[in-house]
């Protein structure tokens, strides 16, 4: 757990939205908000994301979703979803979070994220990315 931990102390001390650490070293950060910061990781690191550990500001179903398609080992997160937390336990990834809501509002929080409105059905990681993917762009 060395890179989540290192990974949590980046996102918070750093005040950032996305940490990603890997063998002991930060391979990416951002203060995007929303899923872009992710989803220019995977662009940007492919591959090199698995086995590497996620801090991030809120973790809902569709973050959780690019977790377990990039084959990220463990996640923190300041604030994490139900959902969040289904796909995380039912992909086996271990999880570390500060507090939990029902599930991720959009910015003006009268209304359910628009992102985990379209992953709510999905189940398949890799259908979960190619359409985040086609609605923001990187």
């Amino acid at each position: 757990m060395k890179d989540l931990e290192i990974a949590r102390i980046r996102l918070k001390e750093g005040n950032l939205s996305l940490v990603i650490a890997k063998n002991g070293k930060i391979i990416f950060e951002t203060r995007s908000h929303g899923l872009r910061g992710f989803l220019q990781a995977i662009n940007l690191l492919d591959k090199e994301l698995a086995e590497s550990s996620v801090a991030d500001r809120i973790m809902g179903r569709a973050a959780a979703l690019l977790s377990v398609y990039s084959h990220i080992s463990a996640v923190f997160a300041v604030t994490i979803s139900k959902e969040g937390i289904k796909v995380l336990e039912d992909n086996n990834i271990p999880y570390q979070f500060e507090s939990c809501v029902p599930k991720i509002l959009n910015s003006k929080g009268d209304d359910m994220c628009p992102f985990e409105k379209l992953t709510i059905t999905l189940t398949n990681p890799a259908k979960a990315y190619s359409k985040l993917k086609s609605l923001i762009k990187t």
